[in-house]
């Protein structure tokens, strides 16, 4: 006999098989609406990992893995607005400084939602956003090349570092404003449905009481490897959306044989993940991601050769599943990753 399901893994299923897939086609040519983030927000899943005190559900790991593989497989785009708003939640459970009290309550119960703005500290030594203490607070001022869920989010988690090397995050609201200005919705070649925008920082000064963490760039470098070096469940989502593709065409051999790969990978990248030290074994978690990459690119190419020429109608699903694994292998993407899988496809 096998144990109910966690009931946010429920929930997750239920959205992805009542709204999110029936209308992914939809979206990735239109973009993701609000209606979509209401149904998220409803859920429950905004506070998957969020303290039980705060409104949340506080979920092991697992569940949070196997809510995001099903998100992913269902409507990529849709998973990768609400993803950004984990990371808050988690920096804010983690924080014992004063915007938490005042923001992880609303954003574990699903009343704000937040996105994130500071993946580009990991370009550094190069500074994209400088923040620069004064007047009871910070100014932030460079670029934000890429930030996720304009017009969804209602805070995003701000980054910048100091010129004692120091990281800044501070929470900001997700508008136009006074020392921020967005570009245009990008046109990518998936997920544009994300609406990514960059962010023009010209000046904007939050209070002091809007940080939420400092720490020294190194020290950041050292907590934020693993989440780049670990295998997305992402990946694994839209290889198993790819998979049933292949049942529902009739070559169930050729998706069992898939499968059981990727199941084995998935084993081993998800036991790498609960390691107890992140940032050890490294080489193997790089290893591990760039096989599920090789699976989920298999698992979409043979998605698309099943379904011949109907697959590269803009209304399939192959050919989206297959832009969206594109899209994955560079999400989140840091030069020790790039090097790795280039060096894994060397030897194919």
């Amino acid at each position: 006999m096998t144990a109910a399901p966690h009931p946010l893994v429920s929930a997750a299923r239920a959205l992805a098989d009542d709204l999110l897939a029936p209308h992914a086609a939809r979206v990735d040519q239109e973009g993701v609406p609000t209606s979509h983030i209401e149904a998220v927000r409803r859920s429950g899943l905004l506070g998957v990992s969020a303290p039980r005190e705060y409104g949340g559900a506080d979920a092991p790991a697992a569940v949070t893995r196997e809510v995001a593989e099903i998100l992913a497989g269902a409507c990529c785009s849709t998973w990768f607005v609400q993803t950004q708003h984990h990371t808050p939640v988690k920096l804010l459970t983690q924080a014992q400084l004063p915007v938490r009290e005042r923001l992880l309550r609303p954003l574990a119960t699903g009343e704000l939602m937040a996105g994130i703005a500071f993946a580009h500290v990991r370009a550094f030594p190069r500074v994209p956003v400088r923040a620069s203490a004064g007047r009871g607070g910070w100014r932030f001022d460079g670029t934000v090349p890429w930030y996720t869920g304009w017009g969804l989010n209602d805070v995003m988690l701000l980054a910048g570092v100091t010129g004692a090397d120091e990281v800044v995050f501070a929470f900001a609201e997700a508008r136009e404003q006074p020392g921020l200005r967005p570009s245009p919705p990008m046109r990518l070649a998936a997920l544009t449905a994300a609406r990514t925008v960059s962010l023009e920082l010209d000046g904007l000064w939050l209070p002091e009481d809007s940080v939420v963490l400092r720490t020294p760039q190194d020290k950041f470098a050292l907590v934020d490897r693993p989440r780049n070096t670990n295998a997305s469940p992402a990946v694994f989502g839209v290889a198993e959306a790819a998979l049933r593709l292949l049942d529902d065409a009739g070559e169930a051999k050729s998706a069992r044989a898939l499968r059981d790969r990727l199941d084995e990978v998935r084993r081993q990248a998800y036991a790498l993940a609960a390691h107890p030290v992140p940032h050890e074994r490294i080489e193997e978690r790089l290893n591990l991601k760039t096989r599920a990459y090789d699976l989920m690119r298999a698992a979409t190419t043979a998605a698309i050769v099943a379904g011949g020429g109907r697959a590269m109608g803009l209304d399939g699903t192959a050919q989206r599943l297959a832009r969206e694994g594109m899209f994955l292998l560079v999400q989140g993407q840091t030069s020790e990753v790039r090097e790795a899988h280039l060096a894994a496809l060397a030897h194919i």
